[in-house]
């Protein structure tokens, strides 16, 4: 078994959210520091301020304190602070898992942020540049927050490889989710490098023998 204290930190990037005790970040960040794993947690910060800098700032403030290999865990709103954060960093990523982006760039259910409110918050465009570092984005058939098609364009934009997680609507506690152990296994194909030369998630997964080494 791989010594936890060897692999990658795992930093967590929640969306436009407060802190959830039953969000599968939270339930991930605790089964991971319990099992002696390093990891830390950008502050969730609400869905009131919109500001994007300063959730990207929240970003960069916890990877640069961060010694040795990086793998973010972004969740929902997190991953276009991931895409933005991505433009400016010069800090190192071993990998990245992107679970369920939004799409910002339509019109969301009432009680998300609009259109116009992104646009002011800076979130707009969304980024469609490559990013720097190999990435898994997870997309779901039934997502209130984004078509599975438009997702997978995302992905592809981004150079990430696209698993399709069937319908989970938006792996959130309001879609039936607490604890994920699947995000445990992506954890675990990235530290091991083995997204970098695969042709698909599906097969980055099976390149992930052994479980129990996350």
């Amino acid at each position: 078994m791989t010594d936890a204290a060897t692999l990658p930190t795992v930093l967590i990037v929640p969306g436009l959210r407060d802190h959830v005790d039953a969000h599968w970040q939270t339930l991930l960040a605790a089964d991971l520091q319990a099992r002696g794993r390093k990891v830390r947690t950008v502050p969730p910060m609400g869905r009131t301020d919109l500001d994007c800098a300063s959730k990207v700032e929240a970003i960069e403030r916890e990877a640069q304190a961060i010694d040795g290999p990086l793998i973010l865990v972004a969740h929902s709103g997190g991953c276009v602070m991931v895409a933005h954060w991505a433009r400016q960093t010069t800090r190192a990523v071993h990998g990245a898992l992107m679970a369920t982006p939004p799409d910002f760039e339509e019109e969301m259910p009432e009680g998300y942020p609009s259109l116009q409110a992104l646009r002011d918050g800076g979130w707009l465009p969304v980024p469609r540049e490559r990013l720097p570092f190999p990435s898994i984005v997870t997309a779901s058939q039934n997502d209130p927050l984004a078509k599975f098609e438009r997702v997978a364009d995302l992905a592809k934009d981004w150079g990430s490889h696209l698993y399709d997680l069937g319908t989970v609507g938006h792996l959130n506690p309001a879609s039936g989710y607490g604890a994920w152990p699947l995000a445990e296994a992506f954890i675990a194909v990235m530290a091991i490098g083995a997204c970098n030369g695969s042709t698909s998630a599906d097969q980055a997964l099976m390149a992930c023998t052994q479980p129990a080494d996350i």
